[in-house]
């Protein structure tokens, strides 16, 4: 396949791709991402698909499938291939190509923020990384690390967690919260503590999430030989226990042969279509880290490839990067990687990245174990569970804060040089093998685990197929279910589940309009006629037809009326052969039309346990929808629904008059001498509020 042979458009932008560095996506008819690349010359690169055999980045095998789809490529011009790497890898999580290398997230990752703005900063989780200056800790593995780590870093270290704007200076409760009466909080809303002692106790907790606790401990020895000299020996004693707290966390983490080396090992393992990356995590020697990420990869991409695309991934939203990364193998573009890795780097030291890092955050969480090289080979050693002690009454308020000498941050645009590579022997090799096979074993579980959901899933869709009499197993199933309070606020849900799983973004809420009252069965009637009418103008796309495409089976959360009304619209739209079926909550029977005689399954039946959970969810999703629409009514007012006022006319009435009261008792003249509103509407807002 060569160039000439390409469509006029394709070739058209072939023809006038750029020498610089950029970013390129390959799109097919239906303009879906088909795959992700980034090149030091967008020219070279691109055009050499079409003009060699074997392309950089893909397999031979790969290639053609992708380039027998492609019909247009896109292209996005950079300054550096740095720059090129971190676009590449935000495109991948954006657009999820199906012959990219992606990092299994149905979300971000967590991370823990504070928030270094605040005159007294909080301590969060959070999964949003805005440039708001604030410091962040991570990326976690998952939401479980983020608990463990606040949790241990909440018994060590007082701080509040309270959402209310505390300034230095002002008083902002008159009585503090029970945390600050359990030793939970210094007290910052009631002046019991300085500003400038609360940032000294966010300092030791920067420094222990970042892995530094040497430091942070010298510092504590330090404070408590103070407070024993000045004969303060209930804060002694209390520094004296966070001490010991912290070098049993230091002490778990203590790695042999690395004595004070900073370096991420990345160990690799990969079946079929799934690849599972094992991160370990060392800094000052301690192993500080130690988790496991999932990856979907196309079969016939490079085992450097893999790892290529995970650095990238990772490390682009990661807020930490040291200066040594071992990988399991030698890797094609691993200057890029550098320069790229270094620019992270040096971002993160003048502190535009966010802040310090998963090593620091996992050292809080205390999820690693030890390596000792003993024998031929390494093995690892978790620290007992409870071996850690729960410290109370850890700090009070205090005249003499513990103060940490911090490293001077360097220059903006200063870089800092990282390296990648690949142990050939030694101790670094054994732990490399360690972390393939905790990749392998990860790997493993995570597909048995997988295969025991599919094979239950299976069998559930045959079971129920067999019990409702289906033409075939129903991929798609939609679920929906109506709720109200007293006939207010009636809204209506649409749940979808493909093979069986939840595909959330394909949801639906409906608010009911034709129907007044606790009706059930015109509330479906409404619905389903809106869900099932003929497509509409602007309707048309490839999105938009799998977004609503025709189920194979619609449950309707109810019984025999409910079931006949459903049945009644899909007759009048067309749609006959549509399989249907009603849930009755009572008794867990399944209503067919046509048929007198409801369906029930076993009690321990696998198609009883999804339709179940399908028509759970449905309710749930409903539920959910109608409490929001319950609570936003609930604090309505005349106000809110002022004709032709919206939030910037409303915002400027308030801030003129004060209280809807005002505006109410004023005169038209003056409503309508208020910016934006003018006589006319004056008179219906004057009309609205006096009705």
């Amino acid at each position: 396949m060569t160039i000439a042979s390409q469509p006029p458009q394709l070739q058209a932008t072939l023809a006038k791709l750029p020498t610089k560095p950029g970013v390129y996506l390959m799109k097919d008819a239906r303009g879906q991402v088909l795959y992700v690349g980034k090149a030091q010359s967008l020219r070279n690169r691109v055009r050499s698909y079409w003009q060699k055999a074997d392309a950089p980045g893909l397999g031979q095998h790969l290639i053609r499938s992708v380039i027998d789809r492609v019909v247009d490529v896109e292209y996005t011009v950079t300054d550096s291939v740095g720059e090129a790497l971190l676009l590449e890898g935000n495109l991948v999580k954006r657009f999820q190509p199906p012959f990219n290398v992606r990092l299994k997230d149905d979300k971000s990752y967590p991370y823990i923020k504070i928030t270094t703005n605040d005159d007294f900063p909080r301590i969060e989780r959070t999964r949003k990384l805005p440039n708001d200056g604030s410091r962040y800790f991570g990326p976690y593995a998952s939401a479980s690390s983020v608990d463990e780590a606040m949790n241990l870093v909440r018994r060590l270290f007082p701080f509040r967690t309270c959402t209310i704007e505390i300034r230095e200076g002002e008083r902002a409760l008159q009585r503090p919260c029970l945390l600050y009466h359990i030793k939970r909080c210094q007290g910052p809303c009631i002046e019991a503590i300085s500003k400038a002692e609360y940032r000294a106790d966010i300092e030791q907790v920067e420094l222990f999430l970042e892995g530094r606790q040497e430091s942070l401990v010298r510092a504590l020895r330090d404070d408590m030989k103070r407070a024993s000299d000045r004969l303060d020996y209930e804060h002694a004693g209390i520094t004296r226990d966070k001490i010991k707290a912290i070098e049993r966390t230091m002490e778990s983490q203590k790695m042999a042969a690395f004595a004070r080396t900073d370096l991420d090992l990345l160990g690799l393992a990969r079946r079929d279509n799934q690849a599972a990356v094992q991160l370990f995590v060392i800094r000052g020697g301690k192993a500080l880290g130690r988790d496991v990420y999932l990856l979907d990869t196309p079969r016939d991409v490079s085992d450097a490839d893999v790892v290529s695309g995970f650095l990238v991934q990772y490390y682009g939203r990661a807020s930490s990067v040291p200066p040594e990364i071992a990988v399991p193998a030698a890797l094609p573009d691993a200057e890029d990687l550098e320069r790229f890795l270094s620019d992270r780097r040096g971002a993160d030291a003048t502190g535009t990245a966010g802040a310090a890092g998963a090593a620091g955050a996992a050292a809080a969480a205390s999820v690693a174990g030890s390596a000792d090289a003993s024998g031929d080979g390494v093995t690892a050693r978790a620290r007992p569970e409870g071996s850690l002690s729960r410290v109370e009454n850890l700090t009070v308020p205090r005249p003499d804060a513990v103060r940490v000498t911090r490293r001077r941050a360097r220059g903006a645009g200063e870089t800092r040089p990282v390296r990648l590579v690949v142990p050939q022997r030694g101790e670094r090799r054994q732990l490399m093998q360690l972390a393939t096979r905790n990749a392998e074993e990860m790997l493993a579980r995570e597909q048995a685990r997988w295969l025991a959901d599919q094979g239950k899933t299976l069998a559930a869709l045959e079971e129920l197929t067999e019990a409702l009499g289906l033409p075939t197993l129903p991929a798609r199933i939609e679920c929906y279910d109506v709720s109200n309070f007293q006939g207010a606020e009636t809204v209506a849900s649409m749940v979808v589940f493909e093979d069986g799983k939840p595909r959330t973004g394909e949801y639906r809420r409906f608010r009911v309009r034709s129907v007044e009252g606790p009706n059930d069965v015109a509330s479906h009637r409404e619905v389903l006629r809106r869900r099932f009418r003929g497509p509409r103008p602007g309707d048309e796309g490839s999105g938009e037809e799998r977004r609503w495409a025709m189920p194979d089976l619609v449950l309707i959360d109810g019984g025999k009326p409910q079931v006949g009304a459903a049945k009644g619209v899909l007759d009048e739209l067309g749609l006959h052969e549509l399989p249907l079926a009603g849930i009755a909550k009572e008794r867990e029977e399944l209503f067919q039309p046509g048929h007198s005689e409801p369906v029930v399954l076993p009690p321990t039946s696998q198609a009883l346990y999804l339709v179940q959970r399908i028509r759970d969810e449905a309710h749930r999703f409903a539920i959910t929808y109608h409490r929001d629409l319950r609570r936003k009514a609930s604090v309505r007012s005349k106000f809110d629904d002022l004709p032709g006022v919206g939030p910037r006319r409303r915002g400027a009435l308030l801030r003129v008059f004060g209280s809807i009261k005002r505006v109410r008792e004023a005169p038209v003249e003056q409503i309508a001498a208020v910016p934006g509103i003018g006589p006319a509407l004056a008179s219906k807002i004057k009309a609205a509020l006096e009705a």
